[in-house]
């Protein structure tokens, strides 16, 4: 029974066991950049594989540059004609973000997708350097200032190459579980009330929030951009390391009822890539198809408080 619903196809062609390079199969990209956060781990190693072998010049914003040489290496190897480069980016403070983004748009290069990957989960309680409650400001104030200053690039890519760019947000189906109010807005560092879990949650509800208040944005000017957000499914990776009873159960049952990381990372890539999805904005995608988000993430008066709230954030 898990099996056969595991492979169901939906409308795209596509099911909960095609991976990254199904979805993308046949697709010739290389006259496309985009920038992949987080691609030093999980599904974010693949989702910058994979749009590299479509020829995708990809531009890794990464904490770690060590491991990013290793993951840079070991795409080479296998992809001697990959396109791939890596910067600087540490998302849980906006002065590194910042940097990111001057260094970028800085060095002439176009930039048509960009996949907002990285993320933590369920970390005990600290603040980011900004003093912000570490997910919020990893999982979505790190995103959300680091989409807002490369949007003229973007737009300007769209214009002068008249092709549609593309904003992929990677949420989660956690955003369902975010506490009772959905975003807690006075209460973001309230340590004492604070549910590692819960908070994840609200983290990732800000990643489908943000993606359709941008893509209400967006299509009121006008713009030839579109923006999204995407669940990868259950997978078995390191995010789950802050908990030991889950990590375990991980480790255990993983490989039986959980995706691959090569299934984890096809939704992004077929949002990213697929001309199936050109023209559509603020929607939200999982195994590969069109999806429905919970009610708090479709409430459009509470993704204009996020705008509103993670704006005066991250003013300088």
């Amino acid at each position: 029974m898990l099996w056969t619903w595991f492979r169901r196809k939906g409308a795209s062609g596509f099911s909960a066991s095609s991976t990254a390079e199904d979805v993308s199969h046949g697709i010739h990209a290389s006259a496309l950049t985009a920038i992949v956060t987080g691609a030093t781990s999980g599904i974010g190693i693949e989702t910058a594989r994979v749009l590299a072998l479509r020829g995708v010049h990809v531009v890794m914003g990464i904490r770690n540059m060590e491991a990013g040489r290793e993951v840079k290496e070991a795409i080479l190897r296998d992809n001697s004609n990959a396109k791939i480069d890596m910067m600087e980016l540490d998302l849980s403070s906006m002065e590194s973000v910042r940097n990111f983004a001057l260094q970028f748009n800085s060095c002439g290069l176009p930039l048509n997708i960009l996949v907002n990957n990285a993320g933590i989960m369920a970390t005990p309680f600290k603040l980011s350097k900004d003093n912000i409650e570490l997910q919020f400001a990893t999982n979505h104030i790190g995103h959300f200032l680091l989409t807002n200053l490369l949007l003229e690039t973007m737009k300007r890519t769209a214009i002068e190459q008249r092709k549609e760019g593309r904003i992929v947000n990677v949420s989660s189906r956690r955003h369902q579980l975010s506490y009772p109010e959905g975003i807690r807005f006075d209460k973001i560092n309230d340590e004492s009330r604070y549910n590692s879990l819960s908070a994840y949650g609200q983290s990732k509800l800000c990643n489908v929030l943000h993606a359709n208040e941008l893509a209400r944005r967006l299509k009121d000017e006008g713009s030839a951009i579109t923006a999204n957000s995407v669940s990868p499914g259950p997978i078995a990776t390191n995010l789950y390391r802050h908990h030991g009873l889950i990590d375990g159960l991980v480790g255990l049952l993983g490989k039986y009822v959980m995706k691959s990381i090569q299934q984890g990372a096809a939704t992004t890539c077929y949002v990213a890539l697929h001309p199936h999805v050109k023209g559509l904005s603020g929607c939200y995608f999982s195994d590969s198809n069109l999806s429905e988000a919970s009610s708090q993430a479709t409430d459009p008066e509470l993704a204009r408080k996020l705008w509103e709230y993670s704006s005066n954030l991250v003013k300088p």
